[in-house]
């Protein structure tokens, strides 16, 4: 062979060669392509298919909280008309007494009997509202609190220890576990 043709052959070579490169690139290329292309479809299907599973999630969260929901309501709403029905049955006893006592004074004309069994029915209920957590407040000499009491009146007090505290108390207060739920009505010196 002589020097051109051997300057051709390896040109051509070269030139087979590069298109054989340029060819594979071309088909690594339109392989990669292909991968990226069913590697976007399988992530699109992947995701559309986890949306779905989150919106089922969420669906359930809002039907189970709103179940919770409709529960705690009833339940409020069962203790709001039950509540007083362990008071109810604590003053029961207390109500029969009372029902004896005027059934025994149109029966007896013994003042000091029926004084007697008065005071026993008030006892008896005081005890039973203490132990439902009811106390009354003490209020004669104490010093006058708004927190407590009611000024319905104020009048000139006598000595100095008098003033700013409670002379006289017209309608008791009460204090239920410690919360107010009537205020002394009182009388204040001056």
């Amino acid at each position: 062979m002589t020097e051109a043709e051997k300057k051709y052959e390896t040109e051509e070579n070269v030139n087979t060669a590069a298109e054989t490169e340029t060819t594979e690139e071309v088909a690594t290329d339109e392989v990669t392509v292909e991968e990226t292309e069913k590697t976007d479809a399988e992530k699109l299907a992947e995701a559309e298919e986890q949306i779905a599973m989150l919106k089922d999630q969420l669906l359930r969260q809002m039907a189970e909280f709103d179940n919770y929901r409709k529960r705690t309501l009833k339940e409020k709403a069962d203790l709001i008309l039950s509540g007083g029905q362990k008071l109810m049955e604590a003053l029961l006893p207390v109500l029969d007494d009372i029902e004896r006592a005027q059934q025994n004074i149109a029966a007896s004309n013994e003042v000091e009997t029926l004084k007697e069994g008065v005071e026993l029915i008030l006892s008896k209920l005081t005890k039973t509202l203490s132990a439902q957590g009811l106390k009354r407040m003490e209020t004669v000499g104490a010093a006058f609190d708004t927190d407590f009491h009611e000024a319905v009146a104020l009048i000139p007090a006598t000595e100095d220890a008098q003033k700013g505290s409670i002379i006289d108390c017209v309608q008791a207060g009460y204090l239920l576990n410690d919360k107010v739920i009537r205020h002394a009505k009182v009388v204040v010196g001056q």
